[in-house]
């Protein structure tokens, strides 16, 4: 009788450990020799440039155009001139029929924290952290169409084909966690924004650099990560995929040079070990239940008023922003939180051409009370000091009036927000003018260049020198600009 010949470590594995279970301890015991062929989980940085202040970010995207004169940035003579033809002094090209007179903010703003910054009704949820954050209000854009700008401010690029800023990290920097994506994406409960997934691709970074989506509180948060129930089993389960596993691998070795692959290859294994991980994860029913109530999760309710409405975005916002923590806490690199989808009717995004009351109110309400909480809970957990917060909009809003109640597109001038991962609080770099029209200076305004270069360097990355040679170009993040705004660092 012939003896049988000795199983090999895979398939040891893949026995022991059932079906993707068996991948994932694969994965985990066998990186020698298993993923041979696989690149490393680090980035391609094997130290970092520099000292590093900030080890992951988490940025919240408010799509469509939130109103910088309507939330952050008050204007005293917009108060005064209400009601006034506007007169800009110069030719003015409006994305609409923007130019009516002066609107002054919609709502009332009150002084908050030590910084005594000035904050709108709407987001004073903020004030209980407003020492925590940095403003920027002399930020400039290169257009008022929505897709280009937010390509603009996702990838560096307006056009597409260009990796998200999260891609970068990833491809710089490496993961911190063998059971989640480096590059997490919370998209809005009710769509993408413009450009959709474009705006989180790899592009010709590597593909496994690129943004995962995850929609927390839904049925099934990841894509795919489960097999459908019924009628696969966990045997055949576990067949298919190593059977796959060897075509893919086949494929792959006369294919060198190309990533999909390659990057298809690294997710099947890490979709293995988010079944173990993920749940978990994302799992908030654990939280404590002053935990819940900060985030304004104390009340679970999925049937919402057809009408845009406080709670409803208080809930689904904040939702994402506990999920985001809990993200960051297991390792995730870079956390994206997007409020808001593509243009339709009635608004469901900032781009309130119609009605800031309306739109802006609900939605505002609903960042700030999950911002706020985001920002309290990583402090509390020692997290804030090596973790970036950058809130950002594609552009802002005109100081002028669309019909009565709404407003145009201001490419001109408009607000981000920093926080924590070595950023100094209670601070305001770079004023816009007294209508909020344009930068006070307008010669030195900031861009997104600048904003994306200052996160480099936090994270200890010298944005000129982590490139990537695409189509004869030594491309990055930052193109040919940027500089570290140095007045923001602690």
């Amino acid at each position: 009788m012939t003896a049988s010949p000795s199983p090999t470590r895979r398939d040891f594995l893949w026995k022991t450990g059932g079906g993707l279970g068996g991948i994932a301890l694969a994965s985990m015991l066998g990186r020698d020799e298993l993923l041979a062929a696989a690149p490393p989980a680090g980035g391609i940085l094997h130290a970092p440039h520099h000292p590093a202040k900030a080890r992951r970010v988490v940025q919240l995207f408010m799509a469509g155009a939130a109103s910088h004169i309507d939330l952050f940035d008050f204007k005293p003579e917009l108060v005064k001139r209400h009601g006034e033809k506007s007169d800009f002094g110069e030719h003015v090209e409006a994305f609409q029929d923007g130019l009516g007179p002066w609107m002054k903010p919609v709502w009332d703003f009150k002084p908050y924290g030590k910084c005594g910054k000035l904050f709108s009704e709407p987001v004073a949820s903020l004030g209980e952290v407003a020492d925590e954050m940095a403003f920027v209000h002399n930020m400039v854009g290169k257009t008022g169409v929505h897709s280009q700008a937010t390509y603009l401010q996702a990838t560096g690029f307006q056009l597409p084909g260009f990796p998200g800023i999260g891609a970068w990290i990833s491809y710089g920097l490496g993961s911190m966690n063998d059971n989640l994506p480096t590059f997490v994406v919370l998209p809005d409960h009710r769509g993408f924004a413009s450009n959709g997934p474009k705006n989180w691709h790899a592009a010709f970074l590597p593909a496994q650099h690129q943004g995962t989506i995850i929609r927390p509180g839904t049925a099934n948060p990841i894509a795919d990560i489960f097999p459908p129930k019924g009628y696969i089993t966990a045997e055949s389960d576990r067949d298919g995929l190593q059977l796959l596993d060897k075509l893919n691998r086949e494929h792959e070795s006369t294919r060198e040079g190309d990533s999909r692959l390659e990057a298809r290859i690294r997710s099947y294994e890490l979709a293995a070990r988010m079944q173990l991980a993920a749940p978990e994860a994302l799992d908030i029913s654990k939280e404590p239940a002053s935990i819940r109530k900060m985030y304004g999760l104390e009340q679970e309710k999925t049937q919402w008023d057809k009408e845009i409405n406080a709670p409803e975005e208080i809930n689904h916002f904040g939702r994402k922003c506990l999920t985001a923590r809990r993200l960051l806490e297991r390792g995730v690199r870079f956390v994206q939180v997007w409020s808001g989808c593509d243009n339709g009717f009635p608004r469901r995004n900032w781009d309130s051409h119609e009605d800031i009351l309306r739109d802006h109110g609900p939605l505002a309400t609903g960042m700030s009370v999950g911002a706020s909480a985001l920002i309290k809970d990583l402090k509390q957990r020692g997290l804030l000091e090596d973790t970036i917060v950058l809130w950002t909009t594609e552009f802002g809003r005109m100081p002028s009036t669309q019909g009565s109640t709404g407003r145009d597109h201001n490419p001109y001038v408009f607000t981000n927000w920093l926080a924590g991962g070595g950023i100094k609080g209670g601070i305001t770099h770079g004023e816009s003018d007294a209508w909020g029209y344009k930068p006070l200076d307008r010669s030195r305004p900031t861009e997104v260049y600048d904003i994306h270069a200052t996160i480099m360097y936090l994270l200890g990355i010298d944005h000129e020198k982590l490139t990537f040679r695409h189509n004869g170009i030594d491309r990055r993040l930052t193109d040919v600009h940027g500089h570290v705004i140095r007045p923001l660092l602690a």
